[in-house]
């Protein structure tokens, strides 16, 4: 099962990604969008042209988890569309905007104590 945590690196793609990639074309883009190894840990966040789905790629030291949302009806209500909001989300927000929610505008507080980012 993959967990989102707060110690989680979250790395958001701003641009579409075409959905027909699988693991592999997603550890490529993760590679060559972020120059990041794709075997750290971190959570890779992509969305489709359409903002109908999302993907995540994570690697769990055993092998890699791709789980994908595709949403009943409608589409994402907000997605990052700069460098500095995608770097800043935590993992409340995005939990926040997987819920089609707008993640700014749920007023959570923030962290009493920032945990530091051990994935």
């Amino acid at each position: 099962m993959l967990q989102i945590t707060p110690q989680h690196q979250l790395y958001i793609a701003i641009e579409p990604v075409d959905f027909r990639r699988g693991i592999d074309g997603l550890r490529h883009s993760a590679q060559s969008l972020w120059q990041s190894d794709p075997f750290c840990g971190h959570i890779f966040i992509f969305r489709n042209r359409r903002g109908t789905s999302v993907k995540l790629l994570n690697y769990d030291g055993n092998g890699f988890w791709l789980c994908q949302k595709r949403f009943s009806s409608g589409k994402l209500k907000w997605w990052p569309s700069t460098l500095a909001q995608a770097t800043c989300l935590r993992a409340v927000e995005l939990m926040i905007m997987l819920q089609q929610g707008y993640p700014k505008e749920a007023n959570v507080p923030e962290a009493w104590h920032q945990l530091p980012h051990t994935l």
